[in-house]
């Protein structure tokens, strides 16, 4: 999903969010509030888990610490 797309998600849910607090939402309306909320969290773990694979931990020293787990599914990926 791109910047643009995601923030044209966010701005639909929040005018949705607004409208069920002023006024209610329709049927319709209450499901594509659903269909967007869960599509965001989709969005939001995916790009959560790619920052954790990406991840190195280094310690004063400078040594790579990364737990052994953590270097394994980089390994698997590609990254390291």
């Amino acid at each position: 999903m791109t910047p643009k797309e995601e923030e044209k998600l966010r701005k639909r849910i929040n005018h949705l969010y607004h409208k069920k607090q002023a006024e209610g939402l329709s049927k319709e309306e209450e499901q594509e509030r659903k269909e967007l909320h869960q599509k965001f969290i989709t969005n939001f773990r995916a790009g959560f888990r790619q920052q954790l694979d990406n991840l190195v931990v280094v310690d004063k020293e400078g040594n790579d610490i990364t737990p052994d787990k953590a270097k394994q599914i980089q390994k698997e990926k590609g990254i390291r």
